[in-house]
């Protein structure tokens, strides 16, 4: 049987969270106490779009995820190249139609 070691945490993982939520929208807000992640899922041509998972986070922890995520977003650039900042938009203001033709009947 395998020890743990000190400072050693186990992480465990059920499938469903495994099979993760897909999510092309996130809404950020925050209070003196916490931030609130909100992710969405928005499908063309449907006016209403619903929150998937929420995370609350304290400032500390949303300071940490923002390294993170900057460090890791650095090291795929680093193999992959430059993501594309489609339109240079950095806040909301997402086309709804997601860049494709417009339908039509």
């Amino acid at each position: 049987m395998a020890e743990n070691k000190p400072n050693q945490l186990n992480i465990e993982l059920d499938e469903e969270v495994a099979q993760g939520v897909y999510s092309n929208l996130a809404v950020i807000t925050h209070s003196n106490s916490e931030f609130v992640l909100d992710f969405i899922r928005i499908m063309p041509g449907t006016p209403k779009a619903k929150v998937k998972s929420r995370i609350i986070l304290t400032p500390e922890h949303a300071k940490r995820l923002l390294a993170a995520l900057a460090d890791n977003v650095k090291k795929f650039e680093s193999v992959h190249g430059p993501i594309k900042n489609l339109g240079g938009q950095s806040a909301p203001g997402f086309p709804m139609n997601f860049g494709g033709p417009t339908a039509q009947a």
